[in-house]
């Protein structure tokens, strides 16, 4: 025993004082290979296992899953009757296994797992991502709605305005939407102490009577009508004009909504003067305060509807040939004034086409004629046959809506799309105090309806709809404008330059940065 001790301490000491006999010396070299052979061993399961962490980690494919998850099993059944046909039986300690066996039997547990976990992920539902925020649709497009009904009604009480009926019976796709009559007027539930200042209350009269129409003129009249309500305005004790102002406005700009509902260009003056009155110091004197009102109105009115009016003019001059001929549609004051300041230095024609019920291209015609503008006049049924005629088209516009829909007069989508059709160029003049924020694609949802009393025709002392309340299956459909997608649209001339209509969100940014 002395003996073998000795050659193994002095072996394990790293020096060899005598030679040892060679059984035991063979017997040694065997252990020590075996002990070393296990730590390399050890070392590649732990890289083994980190790797499987790895992968776990990763989102296989479900067909990489599927296949791994049916074919392997099936492989290796087929090896273990394979095994068991030969005879030889699956060595069950791991240690007194080859490397290279150990290796390939690691390597098909690891395909085994990213096949099971590729189709544990194939059935675990895949979570829901978070949902865009929804913005809530305005009051007014909900008038089928009873419970928004009742809200509008409670908000109006508290504010002591008069709600206005509906009147008559509705088109279905159009439940949603107010639809008045302009015999029976908001002014005529107002007692004698409602606390609507009569400048208000005179707007919303011509505004339910069709007597203001247009953006421009109903966004004007808007402005000088605050001016009236600022300038009588005195601030209470213990009150700060900034604030007390804001809210004495809400109830007016309520008593107009229910006269007609406000158009794009009235919202955002409506935003531009809330926005100067709370800019006023708390410090500032009234009388200070309401200069600075009236200067802040006068100046929105002049650059932007009146210097925006020349800027398109001179823009959309460039555009107009010797010789051309012009079609426009119903009346705009921007696309008139264009053409009349065109003719004093170029010589073209214009087809004015017009539409019922309102014939509101019966003004154009005056005005043009009135300049010494050689015009034709025809209904909007007949458009397909003058446009091969025609070399452009000037539309205007209600609104430029932020994904480059035009929003503007009913049967301006109409002439676009036969314009298209005949490869007319089509070209929109709008200002860019029209630009709106909101997103239409079509003239459902968000439109207007007028009166369906101004559809009544009397021809020879007859008029064959004149009781169309009292037939139940009828219904009448006065729709005030009307949605024209981009691709119809060639060219947006603006105060601010001639752009496509993708560019309207651009024009909205620098918008909101202004102010």
């Amino acid at each position: 025993m002395s003996d073998r001790d000795g050659p193994s301490s002095e072996i394990s000491g790293g020096t060899s004082a005598s030679p040892a006999p060679d059984g035991e010396c063979k017997k040694f070299l065997q252990q020590k290979s075996c002990q070393e052979l296990t730590k390399e061993e050890k070392q590649r399961l732990r890289k083994e296992k980190k790797q499987q962490k790895k992968n776990r980690k990763e989102n296989k494919t479900a067909d990489v899953g599927t296949f791994f998850a049916t074919e392997v099993p099936k492989k290796q059944q087929k090896d273990a009757t394979a095994n068991a046909a030969s005879g030889d039986t699956p060595i069950g300690n791991e240690k007194s296994l080859t490397g290279k066996a150990k290796h390939e039997r690691a390597k098909q547990s690891k395909k085994l797992d990213q096949g099971q976990q590729a189709a544990s992920t194939k059935t675990k539902p895949v979570p829901s991502e978070p949902q865009p925020v929804v913005k809530r649709l305005p009051d007014y497009v909900q008038a089928d709605d009873p419970a928004v009904c009742k809200k509008v009604a409670r908000q109006l009480g508290r504010q002591q305005i008069p709600q206005r009926q509906d009147y008559g019976n509705k088109v279905g796709l159009f439940l949603h939407l107010h639809q008045y009559s302009r015999k029976m007027p908001l002014t005529q539930q107002l007692t004698t102490l409602s606390t609507v200042h009569p400048a208000v209350v005179r707007l919303g009269l011509q505004y339910s009577q069709g007597i203001i129409t247009g953006s421009n003129a109903r966004c004007i009249a808007l402005l000088h009508a605050f001016k009236q309500v600022i300038h009588d305005y005195s601030t209470p004790p213990n009150e700060e004009l900034s604030r007390d102002l804001v809210n004495k406005l809400k109830p007016y700009i309520s008593f107009l909504n229910q006269c007609r509902s406000l158009s794009a260009s009235m919202g955002n003056a409506i935003k531009f003067i809330k926005k100067e009155i709370s800019n006023i110091a708390g410090s500032s004197r009234e009388d200070e305060a309401k200069a600075i009102l009236f200067e802040c109105i006068d100046k929105y009115i002049k650059e932007k509807i009146h210097l925006a009016a020349e800027a398109i003019s001179k823009s959309a001059f460039e555009k107009i040939n010797e010789g051309d001929v012009i079609l426009v549609y119903a009346c705009s004051s921007l696309v008139t004034s264009i053409l009349c300041d065109a003719h004093k230095r170029k010589k073209f024609k214009v087809v004015v086409v017009d539409s019922r019920p309102k014939l509101e291209g019966r003004e154009t015609l005056r005005r043009l004629v009135k300049n010494g503008i050689h015009c034709t006049y025809v209904l909007i049924g007949a458009v397909s046959y003058i446009l091969p005629e025609v070399s452009k088209v000037f539309l205007g516009a209600h609104a430029l809506l932020a994904n480059g829909y035009v929003m503007s007069r009913v049967g301006t989508s109409q002439i676009a799309l036969v314009a298209k059709a005949y490869n007319v160029p089509v070209l929109v003049c709008c200002e860019t105090h029209k630009f709106c924020e909101r997103v239409q694609t079509d003239s459902f949802v968000s439109n207007e309806l007028d009166d369906p009393d101004d559809l009544l025709v009397t021809r020879r002392g007859r008029t064959p709809l004149q009781d169309w309340q009292a037939n139940p299956k009828l219904r009448l459909l006065n729709l005030v404008y009307d949605v024209t997608p981009p691709d119809f649209v060639d060219l947006v001339i603006t105060d601010l330059g001639m752009i496509p209509c993708t560019s309207v969100p651009v024009v909205l940014r620098v918008k909101n940065v202004e102010y």
